[in-house]
Order: structure tokens, then sequence, then C-alpha cells
């Protein structure tokens, strides 16, 4: 069996391009060179037959680059979330304020919607209850909380601009000019 020297003699320049053609990058090509041949020679009592040496090599070689491009990938895209991703304090407060503004455009609501929305919205009170209270049918009672929901929608798409996240969630809002709220 050779030793590790005579692998390093024999495959460091040979390595040394095969990785440097896959990795643009020569400091890091270099870097991976070595983490190919330490692993090399942590693990040369596993290898069984010397005839198959430059192929284990080179699979160590491949599997070392493909872990190289997997951990720069999820790198990269972590620091691009950190880059584009508004910080939870300001999601916070956005959410804060529309809800504040949810609550004036609430009044604006004709009366039946109003008293729906207040009851179901602010106060969570159930569909079904609403209808007890302002004595009309569950099916009424349904109908007025989407209208109010709508028109409530309608009042909010006048008054601000949403950013939304990819889930649909709201992350900040930007008013349009003269708010209501």
């Amino acid at each position: 069996m050779q030793t590790f020297e005579d692998i390093w003699e024999d495959c460091h320049r040979k390595l040394t391009s095969f990785v440097s053609k896959r990795v643009s990058d020569p400091a890091i090509a270099e870097d991976l060179v070595q983490e190919i041949l330490i692993k090399v020679n942590a693990k040369i009592e596993s290898l069984e037959s010397t005839k198959k040496l430059q192929g284990w090599i080179y699979q160590i070689a491949r599997n070392t680059i493909i872990d190289y491009y997997r951990s720069n990938k999820k790198l990269e895209r972590e620091l691009i979330d950190d880059l584009i991703a508004p910080e939870i304090d300001q999601i916070s407060q956005a959410r804060q304020e529309i809800s504040i503004c949810l609550t004036v455009l609430i009044r604006h609501l004709p009366d039946k919607y109003r008293e729906a929305m207040t009851l179901s919205e602010i106060e969570g009170i159930t569909q079904k209850e609403i209808a007890v209270r302002q004595n009309i049918s569950l099916s009424g009672a349904k109908s007025r909380v989407q209208r109010g929901r709508k028109l409530l929608k309608q009042l909010l798409a006048e008054c601000c601009v949403f950013e939304l996240d990819h889930q649909q969630r709201m992350i900040d809002y930007h008013p349009k000019g003269e708010c209501n709220c």
C-alpha cells in the first residue's frame, strides 16, 4: 500500500487541476484540495485495493466539491434572506398599526356591517351568536360578516398599499396619502 506522501506526490497536481476546473476561486480550490487530502489520509486504511485508489480519491473529490456547493448555496440563501427579510419588530409594529386602523375603518362601515364586524372581529363572537343578538338568521349573520369584510378590504385598499410575504401575510404597509385612519 502506498504511503500518504506517495499519494500526495502522485495526486496533488492532478487533483488541483481537477478541482480548479470546477471551482473558479483558486484559493477555495486549494482549500478543497487540502480538505480532500485530509479525508484521504483519514480513510486510507478503509481502502481494500490500491488498484482502486485513483477512482476512490476522485470520488472523494467529487463529493467534497458537491458539499462545498451545497453549503455555499445554503449560506448564500441565508444571506439573501437576511438582506431582504424585514426585522420582526417592524412586522409586529406594522400589524399593530393596521389593527388600530382597522378599528377606525370599521366605524366607517354602514351600521349593520359595523355591528357584525365589531362583534365578530373585535369581540370574537361566533356568527351564530351574532345571529341571535341581531335577531337574524345564521346565513344572514354570515352574509353581514362577509360583506363587512369585503367593504373593510376595499377601504383598506383605498387607504394603503400592503407588502406581503410569500405566504400572503402582511409584513409592511404604506399609506397612499389621505387616509381615514
